[in-house]
């Protein structure tokens, strides 16, 4: 099962996404039949009722993959996927760039992402964060698969838009995926205010996006483009 294939609600469909979008490749990503959340080392999670489904990305065995880490994950797996290796670029907190020059070696890349998640991600106190390499998005109505939650700084927290549909009056839905620390399972998150619609979140008028374990604003929504 992919993600694609998690139902909608009612009088809902996904929105129309390019070719070979970031948005498209995030629709493709397996689930894992268990829907447990494993830490990096291999034990249980001690929450297990912030998931609703549990994606199937390795999350390594050291304690690096952490939120901000999950998603430049995503976003590094897609552009190498897509070859498009000049565009995978990460920066610290001194602007400093991580770029992949390995081509299409796949063992290789899996240690640079190690060093990036390092000198890049959550695990840097001091980090660049993504947040630094995304532009605001304007409205919650532009939302698409991709975009990304975030508030920087330590502590803060990440969370990508991993899918998103429109009914025919052009409201809008949308589903959001986190890993966390410790380093666990990329996983998508329930809607804790919405067991019905979960894991479907609503844009509507909300100030706030409250998930199971972060509160976002929703001017902390921003986009790889």
């Amino acid at each position: 099962m992919t993600i694609k294939a998690i139902p909608l609600p009612d009088s809902y469909e996904r929105i129309i996404l390019t070719k070979n979008s970031f948005g498209e490749w995030l629709r493709t990503i397996r689930l894992k039949k268990d829907k447990h959340v494993y830490l990096y080392d291999g034990s249980l999670k001690k929450n297990q009722a912030a998931q609703f489904a549990v994606l199937d990305i390795l999350v390594g065995k050291k304690d690096l993959q952490q939120c901000a880490d999950a998603v430049m994950r995503l976003r590094a797996d897609y552009l190498f996927e897509q070859k498009r290796f000049v565009d995978i670029v990460f920066r610290d907190n001194n602007g400093k760039p991580y770029a992949w020059k390995g081509g299409n070696n796949k063992m290789g890349f899996d240690i640079y992402l190690e060093n990036v998640f390092s000198c890049c991600g959550s695990a840097s106190p001091d980090s660049y964060r993504v947040e630094k390499q995304l532009k605001p998005v304007i409205s919650l109505h532009e939302i698409k698969p991709g975009d990304v939650f975030i508030k920087g700084g330590f502590p803060g927290h990440a969370m990508i838009v991993i899918d998103v549909a429109v009914n025919n009056k052009g409201s809008k839905i949308f589903m959001l995926a986190q890993s966390y620390m410790p380093a666990q399972d990329i996983h998508i998150v329930r809607n804790p205010l919405n067991e019905k619609m979960s894991p479907w979140y609503e844009i509507g008028e909300v100030e706030k996006i409250i998930t199971p374990e972060w509160i976002f604003k929703k001017e902390q929504l921003r986009s790889w483009q």
